[in-house]
């Protein structure tokens, strides 16, 4: 449990760089430019994983924007959230998405090395594109059983935002499962940036959804981070970036249907 003993965290360390970690994690959770300057150090981008639930948030308060005008303008509550997701993508660069579909077509593989080929393919395959339906479909589906055009809102936000800041902690839980590729450029963050990161997204879990949905939100996200981990671990060895991605949306759909349940 030396993880957990906050007496061996290095506390001073987390108030430093939050700018600059901003930008680092903008340039790796979006498409937005942000102009930096020079080759990023791996150390460095994996301890601006600690942004990462603050990317989320600016992500989901665009598809809240979305949604909001959506509704306001007299779209029902299904294309809303459909619109909603995909200002969401559009910010993003589907990167989660993409990390979705290539996971999902390499568990079809038949060892380890196929798989992990298998996740270097451009191509799409029909694991994949299943994959992606099963997580628009679920995630659009959950927003429009949220009656309330400011809570479903508040859930994307959340959702976004808690996807993210759980990262960090499959990344440190996790070894790279190559030498190679955007895992192996993370290596293992600290437990300091996990930790800080699993703490911001659930923070703001519960500003936006309240105490109830928040702790569901939070089992439910963790539970679907396991579940991909798990999986991570026994087909390919540990994480790589397509891992994040497919963790990233298997946390949102179960942060978004803990605040349909608890709407």
């Amino acid at each position: 449990m030396a993880y957990f003993d906050w007496r061996h965290f290095d506390w001073s360390s987390l108030a430093r760089g939050w700018g600059r970690d901003l930008a680092i994690a903008a340039g790796l959770f979006t498409r937005i430019p942000v102009g930096l300057e020079g080759e990023l150090a791996p150390a460095e981008a994996a301890a601006a994983l600690r942004a990462a639930p603050l990317i989320g948030l600016g992500i989901g308060l665009g598809g809240a924007a979305a949604y909001a005008i959506a509704r306001l303008i007299g779209l029902g509550p299904a294309l809303a959230a459909l619109l909603a997701l995909a200002v969401t993508i559009a910010l993003s660069g589907a990167l989660h998405e993409d990390g979705l579909a290539d996971f999902a077509d390499a568990l079809g593989g038949g060892t380890t090395a196929q798989r992990l080929a298998i996740m270097r393919d451009s191509r799409l395959g029909s694991y994949g594109v299943l994959a992606l339906l099963m997580s628009v479909a679920l995630r659009a589906a959950a927003l429009a059983e949220i009656a309330p055009v400011g809570k479903a809102a508040a859930a994307l936000v959340a959702a976004a935002a808690l996807s993210r800041g759980l990262l960090p902690l499959l990344a440190h839980l996790l070894p790279p499962a190559r030498e190679d590729g955007l895992g192996a450029f993370f290596a293992r963050p600290s437990r300091e940036a996990s930790a800080v990161s699993a703490v911001l997204g659930a923070l703001a879990a519960l500003v936006f959804l309240g105490p109830l949905a928040a702790a569901l939100a939070l089992v439910l996200a963790l539970s679907a981070l396991a579940a991909t981990a798990r999986l991570a671990q026994r087909h390919l060895g540990g994480y790589t970036g397509d891992v994040l991605g497919a963790a990233q949306q298997a946390a949102e759909v179960g942060a978004l249907l803990a605040a349909a349940i608890c709407a």
